[in-house]
């Protein structure tokens, strides 16, 4: 039996990128199903798992419920202490566990004036006192660790309190906020991490643009890595007969590398289409057919 992660809106949802992290940048299998922010009843009535009431959501394949990415993070590392999501490292450790929990209950700042928008980035932001402030504590934080580990990530090797602070450095690119080289740097890491960059492709390709998000600033194109071209294409026939991700037969194509490719459904398609070169099993796919 697998874990079941609910999660909201890939685009929007930072709470949801924190849990969907936890699972996939530490290899722990689990089902994901999305609930719909754009629908009208609420995100608890469409979990129906009292007494949660928002997401992420795991229902946990040994049994048991976590409503709380916090309390999910420790009850991961419980159950799978082979996973590393913790250091191990006791006093990289707590200050790993320190900077979760910070970012875990503050920033309320940074968080209301700049919502995680993983479809827009903007320019020319403004950066009143108070979420300067915000900011600067973000980098204090990230500065003593990184001179406590010597990176690459926070704590040495990723952990829950990257997984943590990968929406907040998505709201420092996002809106291109004002920090200081080292911060720029952890940044960019999160940026052109591969699994970051499938979570916003899914984000790109599934559910609707969400306006009350959007905020009345000039726009610019994200500042990650540039994906490889790839673009949907009305029909095949594709170099492979089955979907590189499922398995199922080919019906939605797309072209790469001046070569068509199938897929079992749009969406398939279209996170690709977002982000070609993250997926490994398209790349994988790819590379066996040249």
């Amino acid at each position: 039996m697998t874990d079941k992660l609910h999660i909201g809106d890939y685009a929007y949802s930072s709470w949801s990128l924190r849990g969907w992290l936890l699972y996939r940048r530490f290899g722990i299998a689990c089902d994901v199903n999305v609930v719909d922010f754009n629908r009208s009843d609420s995100v608890a009535a469409q979990l129906a798992l009292p007494p949660a009431r928002t997401v992420p959501c795991a229902e946990l394949s040994g049994g048991g419920l976590a409503w709380d990415s916090l309390a999910l993070a420790e009850e991961l590392a419980s159950r799978h202490p082979e996973a590393g999501l913790w250091p191990e490292d006791p006093a990289l450790r707590a200050t790993a566990r320190s900077l979760a929990a910070e970012m875990h209950s503050g920033f309320a700042t940074l968080r209301n004036l700049c919502p995680m928008n993983l479809r827009l980035a903007y320019q020319d932001v403004p950066v009143p006192e108070t979420l300067a402030e915000d900011l600067a504590r973000i980098e204090e934080l990230w500065a003593f660790a990184l001179a406590q580990s010597d990176g690459p990530w926070l704590c040495g090797a990723y952990s829950v309190a990257d997984a943590f602070y990968a929406p907040v450095a998505a709201r420092i690119a996002g809106y291109g906020l004002p920090v200081g080289e080292q911060a720029a740097g952890y940044v960019a890491r999160h940026l052109a991490d591969p699994a970051f960059r499938r979570f916003r492709a899914m984000g790109l390709a599934r559910g609707a643009t969400l306006e009350r998000y959007a905020k009345d600033y000039a726009t610019t194109p994200w500042p990650g890595p540039a994906p490889e071209p790839a673009v949907a294409a009305e029909t095949g026939p594709s170099v492979n007969a089955t979907c590189p991700y499922s398995g199922s037969p080919v019906t939605h194509y797309l072209t790469f590398r001046d070569r068509t490719w199938g897929f079992c459904n749009a969406f398939c398609r279209d996170k690709t289409v977002a982000d070609s070169t993250t997926w490994p099993a398209f790349v994988a796919m790819v590379e066996a057919a040249q």
